[in-house]
């Protein structure tokens, strides 16, 4: 079998890999994962910097199982082009998941979860994830959350959760841990930006659960 190399636009750790197994480590269980597979190393070197519309036929929400964009008006003086990002927890703790969205269509572009958490969490991590997708495809658009707390726990690279830590919770301190490391081992021009609940209704990632 000739050797493929697998591009990931949209995971765990975007970029080029050199087998399946580790493409699948970045995309398996991420909802909205974007990859694909290539030839040559200098397709996917070439691809991993283009979007990958130019690659990949876009599918409706109905055709790929995913949830369909939701239906929400932007003010104007919101930028559309960002990612707003949200968490939901069943419990606190509970079952904990959380996404972002693009202002510009209103789709979502990641979703992680659910794993035993807090709400703080899940708004800490998804910013950061955010964060991270962004560095890695050189985007500088800023980025939407309504997360007094979990900005404020970025600014300072730490996640100030008051969880304690057991077998149960061992899964989300991992991520917590990544997390804080890429913190302190990157740096970001990207604006994290307060959502307005109040002035501009709940922020579109919201899982409407309240």
């Amino acid at each position: 079998m000739s050797q493929k190399y697998y591009v990931v636009w949209i995971g765990l750790n975007p970029g080029v890999y050199d087998s399946w197994e580790a493409c699948k480590q970045q995309v398996e269980g991420w909802k909205g994962a974007v990859y694909k597979g290539f030839d040559t190393r200098e397709e996917a070197d070439e691809a991993i910097n283009m979007p990958p519309e130019n690659f990949i036929e876009k599918k409706t929400p109905e055709h790929k199982g995913g949830r369909k964009k939701q239906d929400k008006s932007i003010p104007p003086e919101v930028i559309r082009q960002a990612l707003a990002v949200d968490a939901a927890c069943s419990g606190n703790p509970g079952q904990m998941e959380y996404r972002a969205v693009y202002l510009g269509d209103m789709e979502e572009k990641f979703h992680f979860g659910p794993i035993l958490g807090t709400n703080n969490i899940g708004e800490f991590l998804a910013i950061v994830h955010a964060l991270a997708l962004y560095k890695s495809r050189g985007l500088d658009w800023p980025l939407y959350s309504d997360s007094h707390n979990a900005i404020l726990w970025v600014k300072a690279g730490k996640c100030r959760t008051k969880l304690e830590r057991t077998p149960d919770t061992e899964a989300v301190f991992e991520r917590i841990e990544s997390a804080e490391r890429w913190l302190r081992e990157n740096t970001f021009r990207n604006v994290i930006l307060k959502w307005d609940t109040k002035k501009w209704g709940e922020i579109p990632a919201d899982f409407g659960r309240k």
